[in-house]
């Protein structure tokens, strides 16, 4: 990309992630917690031209880096997503998400009878399928809007 095309400032420290599906950025922030009320300074593109995916959605969170759990369910939404690491202005790390094999206390298990839902100190725990997430402990399967599940 050059200079002429960037449409966001670069950021001094943080965590760039790039690649997300077009459309998805507020969910990418709804995975992170970041709900504007905290304070945490915030850039996002969205449906940005991309010549690998279309369009693509681009978001810099300045002054953090992700969890390998915020990672993880990151990866479940955006499965293209890169991380890039900044310092000092300049990419110092950078990977693509991996999708996990199981993902542990960050969704809720849509079922209501589920012992991770029924109050019982039980962290909930998926199974990552191709096309969706299955609880390893009713095996109820979530195969679309796996956002909605994420735990606040």
């Amino acid at each position: 990309m050059t200079n002429e095309e960037l449409r966001v400032s670069k950021i001094e420290r943080g965590t760039v992630i790039d690649h997300i599906p077009g459309g998805q950025a507020l969910n990418v922030l709804a995975i992170l917690g970041i709900d504007g009320r905290e304070g945490d300074v915030v850039s996002i593109g969205m449906n940005v031209p991309s010549d690998r995916l279309g369009r693509k959605d681009v978001v810099k969170v300045e002054d953090r880096e992700l969890s390998q759990s915020e990672v993880d369910v990151l990866s479940l939404v955006a499965p293209e997503a890169s991380i890039n690491i900044i310092k000092s202005f300049d990419v110092v790390e950078k990977h693509r998400v991996e999708r996990p094999e199981r993902v542990s206390g960050v969704l809720q298990c849509s079922n209501h009878n589920c012992i991770t839902t029924e109050g019982e100190p039980v962290d909930s725990e998926f199974e990552v399928l191709e096309d969706g997430i299955r609880c390893v402990y009713c095996d109820t399967i979530i195969r679309d809007d796996i956002t909605a599940h994420i735990l606040a």
